[in-house]
């Protein structure tokens, strides 16, 4: 089916970025899986490109725009040929960490801080999650507390995207621990500040390329000038965010669903069983069909999402919808994807196998499929729940 979402512009700009990661990134791609992490030039490379930073005002180094249909094509380019990894590392720089410093930021951090983003010199994390808290971000425990001119952060956080990379982040803290989730601030840690260590580079079962941390806060010492926001006014800030962040986790999970579907198809065509190809026999065509028209279907769905992002339009609800029926369709996919591979879909050369184990996490991180099927159900307005509290 064809699309009405993008413009000339857009289709441009996605010439221009399938080039860079066929030149640039591609050859690299094996590597990085073997590192654990993807090269930190190559954000340096893609912001010298405008692959960064596109809504960063103009007058600090920016693309200023914010068409979120231009972050989309960054993502479906780099799962088209299977780049999960750093298509993660990208998105949570340009989709998900950003637009915390765009709408908070004030001029002086602004000044001091987007220019470095927009070129890809200081590349961004967002730091929630905690090692006893997930989805249940009004019970964090890490705490900022005033000294003077600074804040001295205590506490640790996990499975921090980016965290490896990163050189500034956006650090979710208690400032008023009594207040829980009205207690909640958000602040700015930046590479080197004293007290601030990161742990090391957790062994995941996919996404390889992604660098992935735990980082540690030890009467970890910033200027309160890097509070961002309002103090105790943290948990808004991420919930006014989040909506943007799951629809580009869902956009992600869609495209990688469709890759795994191309790549099916094509190898199902060539490949042969009783002299004839795996692709005629009914068993294929029909799993194959119910496939195209599920992700058809949901690439209906993301795209209106997007407009309605554009527009300021998009719900919690419509976000937390899209994240759990796309992520949980891209493991549909794969999995079934996999199977019309036969054994050779389970050998790691092939990239139905690496989509497989890549695709598992992206019904957990953003905010589970439990979570956000919670979110759907408090607005149907179904009376309240045994407990109230705050969550993601």
């Amino acid at each position: 089916m064809g699309r009405s979402l993008f413009e000339d512009e857009h289709e441009e700009f996605r010439a221009s970025f399938r080039r860079f990661v066929e030149h640039e990134m591609l050859p690299r791609s094996d590597e990085w899986d073997r590192a654990g992490i993807v090269d930190r030039s190559v954000f340096a490379e893609a912001g010298r490109n405008g692959f960064l930073g596109m809504a960063v005002p103009i007058e600090l180094g920016g693309g200023g725009s914010t068409d979120f249909r231009f972050n989309l094509v960054l993502t479906e380019e780099l799962h088209r040929v299977g780049m999960n990894g750093a298509a993660l590392g990208f998105a949570l720089h340009n989709d998900i960490a950003l637009p915390y410093l765009l709408h908070y930021a004030t001029e002086e951090q602004s000044r001091r801080w987007l220019p470095g983003v927009a070129r890809g010199e200081r590349i961004l994390a967002i730091a929630m999650t905690e090692p006893a808290t997930g989805s249940d971000l009004a019970s964090i425990a890490t705490t900022a507390r005033r000294d003077g001119d600074q804040l001295v952060l205590n506490g640790s956080k996990t499975f921090i995207t980016n965290g490896v990379n990163a050189d500034l982040v956006v650090v979710a803290v208690k400032t008023d621990p009594s207040q829980a989730h009205r207690g909640m601030s958000l602040v700015v840690v930046e590479d080197g500040a004293p007290g601030f260590t990161r742990g090391r580079n957790l062994d995941k079962i996919g996404l390889h390329a992604q660098d992935t941390a735990e980082l540690f806060f030890a009467d970890c010492r910033i200027p309160v000038d890097n509070l961002l926001g309002t103090e105790g006014g943290g948990f808004a800030h991420l919930m006014a965010n989040l909506g943007q962040e799951r629809l580009s986790l869902a956009a992600g999970g869609l495209a990688g669903a469709r890759a795994a579907l191309d790549w099916t198809i094509a190898y199902v065509r060539q490949r042969t069983a009783f002299g004839v190809p795996v692709g005629s026999f009914q068993s294929t065509r029909f799993t194959l069909a119910e496939l195209a028209t599920e992700v058809e279907i949901g690439q209906t769905f993301i795209d209106r999402c997007v407009l309605d992002l554009n527009r300021g339009e998009l719900s919690p609800e419509q976000a937390a919808m899209a994240k759990w029926w796309c992520t949980e369709l891209q493991g549909r996919v794969v999995d079934r994807c996999l199977q019309l591979h036969g054994g050779y879909g389970y050998m790691s050369e092939y990239p139905i196998a690496k989509a497989y184990v890549d695709a598992r996490v992206t019904t957990i991180y953003g905010g589970t499929t439990e979570i956000m099927k919670e979110i759907i159900g408090r607005s149907l307005d179904l009376g309240r729940p045994p407990t109230d509290e705050a969550h993601a």
